[in-house]
């Protein structure tokens, strides 16, 4: 198993004036700590299950290009990017760009959006949910299409491009990987099953029945559900002096025994850095063999 640091605030106690630095900071300590991969959200404003939409949010791959002039070796990716936030053949472009200028360490993190207060009040499309779930299918061929030799046009019901040029194209072989987030059932994890190399599930009793059901939509379109990598969301708090290391390494051994390979989740002060400290140094080695 491996870990995956996930930042979903930017509320810091050096305020934006001292955030670029903080954040590289946060960033080079998850590398040294042995974290595999490192992810913010794609939101715009914070989100209720962490604060009023007043904190402090930065914009996604603006942050993640930073972040990939900061590191050299963890994987960067959005958990997860809102697909009627941007174009897909901009999307594809931008992940791209970031797998090319972070020397192959970008993955696609993509799901139908759910942050409709957001969206409206900045702007942004938002379309009832069936027909995001319908742009999100068309956005993951679009995207699977630019990073191929195929550079035709695609005709789809909610996006129509010319010519899928995409050029410099990704290092990362063959293509970079795609992790869809959402546990949805019968839409989110059947699209995992035809179209993405990870699935992203929220931690939590309900984990080893949403495998179930994804290794059942393998079997439906006769894909082998071993080679889609499992991730889930879950807190990673150590304690601030690894007085929760011990409950924390149980919980990830229960993950580990239903197939979970990592576990990917935000640390308490983590802009203090001593947490993640305790994570490379107590927990990263104790689950590497899991």
């Amino acid at each position: 198993m491996r870990l995956g640091l996930h930042v979903p605030h930017y509320t810091w106690p050096g305020g934006h004036t001292t955030l670029a630095g903080d954040l590289g900071a946060v960033a080079r300590a998850a590398e040294d700590a042995g974290f595999d991969r490192m992810s913010v959200m794609d939101h715009l404003w914070q989100i209720e299950m962490v604060g009023p939409p007043e904190l402090d949010m930065l914009e996604a791959y603006t942050t993640l290009g930073f972040l990939a002039a900061k590191t050299t070796r963890i994987t960067l990716l959005t958990l997860v990017t809102g697909v009627v936030y941007r174009e897909p053949g901009l999307l594809a472009k931008i992940v791209t760009t970031l797998d090319v200028l972070s020397g192959g360490r970008a993955m696609l993190g993509i799901g139908a959006a759910w942050n409709e207060a957001e969206a409206t009040g900045l702007g942004l499309p938002f379309p009832p949910t069936a027909e995001r779930f319908e742009r999100l299918e068309e956005a993951l061929q679009i995207v699977l299409q630019m990073w191929s030799d195929d550079e035709g046009p695609f005709a789809g019901r909610h996006y129509q491009l010319g010519r899928t040029l995409n050029v410099p194209g990704p290092i990362s072989r063959p293509r970079p990987r795609i992790v869809i987030g959402g546990s949805g059932e019968q839409k989110t994890l059947r699209l995992v099953t035809r179209y993405a190399d990870a699935c992203n599930l929220f931690g939590g009793p309900d984990v080893a029945h949403k495998l179930d059901v994804l290794r059942s939509h393998c079997a439906e379109v006769g894909r082998s559900y071993d080679e889609i990598e499992k991730t889930v969301i879950v807190p990673l708090d150590p304690g601030a002096s690894g007085e929760k290391v011990g409950e924390l390494l149980d919980t990830l051994g229960s993950l580990a025994a239903l197939g979970v390979e990592v576990a990917h989740g935000s640390v308490p002060d983590v802009s203090g850095l001593r947490r993640l400290e305790i994570l490379g140094e107590q927990v990263v080695p104790a689950i590497a063999s899991l």
